[in-house]
């Protein structure tokens, strides 16, 4: 199933952790849906602009997948509206660039420099709210001394 004239369903739903620990990550109609106004305002535009395959490092996780990797229990994952996005990871435009687009340019609700350095992220979050409520929160995750992740506010 398409969700966007360059990105499936399947895309959005593959998981090695899942495979790998045995759990389903098939998402509800309303959780297809919401991917589909992901992939339509986010995904579809920076694959355009950038003309470049975009590897999605983490797409829709459903309630199981995301509590055995640690997720955030409020992760707009798992509601089919949010994707991490890695386009250097194969020599693509640097996620740095990425970022730049997609603040410049998209309604979004979240977008995250997901740490990396000051230079380029390690990769980019960013979350489309279906209901059409879009903060534009624009964060940067790091570790503090203790290792656990914080964010901050990008300026």
């Amino acid at each position: 199933m398409k969700l966007s004239r360059n990105l499936s369903l399947s895309e959005m739903t593959k998981s090695n952790t899942a495979t790998r620990l045995g759990i389903s990550n098939q998402p509800t109609d309303e959780h297809v849906s919401n991917m589909k106004e992901l992939a339509v305002n986010i995904f579809q535009p920076i694959r355009e602009h950038f003309k470049s395959p975009i590897y999605i490092s983490s797409g829709y996780r459903g309630n199981a997948l995301n509590k055995a990797i640690n997720g955030s229990k409020s992760s707009q994952h798992c509601k089919g509206e949010a994707i991490d996005i890695d386009m250097d990871y194969k020599g693509g435009p640097s996620n740095a660039d990425v970022f730049t687009y997609i603040k410049d340019n998209l309604s979004f609700d979240q977008l995250i420099w997901e740490f990396g350095t000051d230079n380029n992220p390690n990769w980019v979050h960013v979350s489309y709210d279906t209901e059409g409520a879009q903060r534009k929160q624009i964060l940067i995750a790091y570790k503090n001394d203790k290792g656990k992740t914080k964010y901050k506010f990008y300026e």
